[in-house]
């Protein structure tokens, strides 16, 4: 039986920020490899480039070289367009702050995505008031962000990343603004959401006991990825 192809391939990835005096390579030829459903935690010093890395992985950012390949799809090869509507089909991002839009509610928020998408109203009320349930949220669903906690609009944050069923997630940082006991809950329930729809994840994280609830950790260090070892 062939082994089944990775859903992420990262090859030789590179990305260099220039200043003035000097050039400072970030990542230095990073590869990477994830299947369908894996959770991955990410860790390294501060300034070692783990939150550049999931932006370019992302396509939130360009590649100073190498490519990110997504279910076979060569992501840097596509137009600007093309590339845009890959990643609302397939990637989710959830960062230390939640970034949701304050003018709208926790559903608002959470169906951004599908209208993006183009998906009717009924379809995105449907699907954002499933997971918004599913994370406890359904009396709160009304709620602006202002009038949230930080463990409800990092929920919130969560459904808006999962909502149209995304193959990748991108974590960075995702329980670092909250509490420990919060902190724990919304790690559990990302994970076990996650678990459910299949979605693979790369995570971000300083926190080392979330960290080893993943299926497997690699160290970010001078630019290349590396088998951790505490």
């Amino acid at each position: 039986m062939s082994e089944q192809p990775a859903l992420l391939k990262v090859s030789g990835l590179k990305k260099n920020f220039h200043t003035a005096s000097d050039t400072i390579c970030v990542l230095d030829g990073v590869d990477l490899e994830l299947q369908e459903g894996e959770f991955l935690a990410v860790v390294g010093e501060s300034g070692s480039g783990k939150s550049t890395l999931l932006h370019v992985m992302g396509t939130l950012e360009p590649s100073g070289g190498g490519d990110v390949f997504l279910n076979g799809e060569a992501l840097f090869q596509m137009s600007s367009i093309q590339t845009a509507q890959a990643r609302n089909r397939n990637i989710g991002f959830v960062y230390q702050a939640h970034h949701l839009i304050p003018e709208l509610d926790a559903l608002e928020n959470v169906m951004l995505p599908l209208f993006i998408r183009g998906e009717s109203r009924t379809n995105a009320m449907v699907r954002a008031e499933q997971l918004l349930d599913r994370l406890g949220l359904s009396k709160r669903k009304h709620h602006r962000p202002g009038r949230m906690s930080g463990g409800e609009a990092q929920r919130v944050a969560v459904a808006r990343a999962l909502v149209g069923k995304p193959r990748l997630l991108l974590a960075d940082e995702p329980t670092g603004n909250l509490d420990e006991h919060t902190a724990s809950e919304v790690f559990d329930l990302m994970q076990q959401l996650c678990k459910e729809e299949g979605t693979a994840v790369v995570m971000v994280t300083h926190s080392i006991r979330f960290a080893r609830l993943s299926d497997r950790i690699l160290r970010l260090h001078e630019g290349k990825l590396e088998a951790y070892a505490p």
